[in-house]
């Protein structure tokens, strides 16, 4: 028996459809289904999808909650505020995955904080350690769409360049600082150059500067 969710649309009429789909996702048992019906929800961009589809990020089958990651990546701001929650509530590290790189490809000030926990965890296992180089360059994010949040941003990435340990983690917040490219990022980059040890890293610390000097940068900040 089909369990449908009425939510009102924003013109007042109950939405059926929406919670058809959220129903038939919760009842999907195969990854082609799920697909399918993530697929529609992603097409409708309706804020009621967030929980279920935060609700399948826990899904055995990695394309379901991939699929669930591009759709609250579309759904954007509204998805956030749940993606913060979501992630402070679920003791399943496989989840806490799949929302930084959510909330990273959002690039939200709101999850500023929640990004700087995670690149600034000192034990880092093999997924550990993915999550936190999502996070860096989530922080680049950050850093080009929200200039008040820039200097929170540049000291992490800094930070990350200058100490971590896990050379990607490095590589990756060289990335963020060269697409941020401030005076201060700029000059945690120089101050790395020459004490970096790993050569994948010191040529892109390089390539950064070449880019930087050159004007070349890949934020769209508008200031």
């Amino acid at each position: 028996m089909m369990n449908y969710i009425n939510f009102p649309s924003t013109d007042g009429v109950e939405d059926s459809r929406i919670g058809g789909l959220i129903a038939q996702l919760r009842r999907a048992a195969l990854p082609p289904e799920a697909l399918a019906v993530i697929q529609e929800l992603r097409v409708t961009g309706h804020p009621a999808a967030i929980t279920p589809l935060i609700e399948v990020l826990s899904h055995h089958h990695p394309s379901v909650p991939a699929a669930a990651v591009e759709a609250l990546v579309q759904l954007e701001s509204a998805s956030v505020e749940p993606l913060i929650t979501a992630f402070r509530t679920s003791g399943d590290q496989g989840v806490q995955a799949y929302i930084i790189q959510a909330l990273a490809r959002i690039g939200d000030a709101r999850a500023l904080d929640l990004l700087v926990e995670v690149v600034g965890v000192s034990v880092a296992n093999h997924c550990q350690g993915n999550v936190r180089r999502v996070a860096a360059r989530g922080l680049g994010r950050i850093g080009c769409n929200s200039p008040e949040n820039v200097t929170a941003c540049v000291a992490k990435l800094s930070w990350a360049l200058w100490h971590a340990e896990d050379w990607a983690l490095r590589y990756a917040a060289a990335v963020s600082l060269a697409e941020i490219g401030t005076a201060e990022a700029q000059a945690a980059l120089q101050q790395a150059l020459s004490p970096e040890s790993d050569v994948v890293v010191q040529a892109r610390i390089q390539t950064a500067l070449e880019q930087l000097g050159t004007g070349y940068g890949t934020c769209l900040r508008a200031d």
